[in-house]
């Protein structure tokens, strides 16, 4: 079979550094990889993929391709002509590829400490707390009832008793085997089932855990909520979550909160919204009028001829928000309510005032505009 060339095959140019062949052989390893591709030419074309790199990859076989192409290694030159098209490659390490590529276990390569033997961080849990409004503007402490992953307190968090050395793997926590075909030879390295990947076993399982190392547990933590958190937001709490594996650490615990509304209040961000009723009397002649903030009362004063709708700003009474450090404002919606029963005497005075008003602006162009539309 006519052979590509190694630099089409890896798609880089012949200028191309180290660190881009490597680049390139690990994008197609992991494209072509015959435990993880769909292609039916897969296989043929990882081994195509990994004759390329092992020439390319070595500065020595490199020049030699470089000058001679691919008679370098037919014919008694180079490594004498085994495997693929005549390249004997079945011998060259790819296993600090393969551990990048796919991580070092599963089946794919790998070297130094198995997955299963390596410190891992445990799962993070996420919980939801409800608030009052009040708790959380104010912020509070609760009691948070959960069950949590922790080490099992008899073995350690090992899972068992008499530590040795796994028999199968030896001590390795990875199983190797050789694949060979017509197109030649590759390793691969899976997870060994007798130890979990762990390199050692236990002459006597730990009854607690069952082997796991890990067992569940309820237990109450006090939460201290800063005050201004909202709807949806979330606290964590470093190392709260379940306990990691094999002297790894804890993971993480978040708390989303769900915010009660208030009876009046309303909230927007930092900002606090109140409507408040006036009666058309205070609405036309002005008042001093109490209004409730989250800080306590305090006393605004509202002009004569203020409307329904507008907005009268007490600056720093919103929410003093500890996670932003910011400080909100309130704002007091005025609401002029229309008395729905008058008394003989109310009615003649509000009669009297039938007409007020006629000779403002505004009412003077909208009744313009009502005659021009007739």
């Amino acid at each position: 079979m006519e052979k590509r060339d190694y630099y089409e095959v890896l798609g880089v140019d012949k200028n191309a550094s180290s660190d881009e062949i490597k680049s390139a052989f690990r994008r197609l390893a992991k494209k072509y990889h015959p435990d993880v591709s769909k292609e039916p030419d897969a296989e043929a074309k990882f081994k195509e993929v990994q004759e390329a790199y092992a020439v390319l990859s070595d500065e020595t076989k490199r020049k030699q391709y470089d000058q001679f192409g691919h008679a370098a290694f037919q014919n008694g030159g180079g490594n004498g002509g085994a495997g693929f098209g005549g390249f004997d490659f079945s011998g060259f390490d790819y296993e600090d590829i393969f551990d990048n590529i796919f991580g070092g276990f599963g089946g794919f390569g790998g070297s130094g400490r198995s997955r299963g033997s390596r410190p891992t961080k445990g799962n993070d849990s996420l919980v939801r707390m409800k608030l009052s409004f009040e708790e959380a503007v104010y912020g509070t402490k609760k009691d948070l009832d959960l069950d949590v992953i922790e080490e099992c307190d008899e073995c350690d968090g090992v899972g068992g008793f008499n530590e040795t050395t796994c028999e199968k793997c030896h001590g390795s926590g990875t199983i190797t085997t050789e694949q060979r075909t017509i197109l030649g030879s590759f390793l691969s390295k899976t997870t060994c089932p007798n130890c979990g990947g762990k390199g050692k076993t236990y002459k006597r399982k730990c009854t607690n855990c069952n082997g796991s190392g890990r067992v569940k547990k309820r237990k109450t933590i006090e939460v201290k909520v800063p005050a201004g958190v909202d709807n949806g937001n979330r606290l964590r709490l470093s190392g709260k979550g379940s306990a990691g594996a094999n002297g790894g650490p804890n993971g993480d615990l978040y708390i989303e909160f769900s915010v009660a509304e208030h009876d009046f209040y309303v909230r927007d961000g930092d900002d606090i919204y109140l409507e408040t009723p006036i009666t058309i009397a205070e609405a036309i002649l002005g008042t001093k009028k109490e209004v409730p903030t989250l800080f306590g009362n305090v006393v605004l004063t509202i002009p004569e001829g203020s409307e329904s709708g507008e907005k009268h700003r007490i600056k720093g009474k919103g929410i003093n928000n500890e996670s932003s450090h910011h400080k909100g404002d309130m704002y007091i919606v005025l609401k002029v309510v229309t008395p729905k029963k008058l008394t003989k005497e109310q009615k003649k005075i509000v009669e009297m005032l039938r007409d007020t008003g006629l000779e403002d602006s505004e009412t003077r162009k909208f009744q313009q505009f009502v005659s021009r539309n007739n």
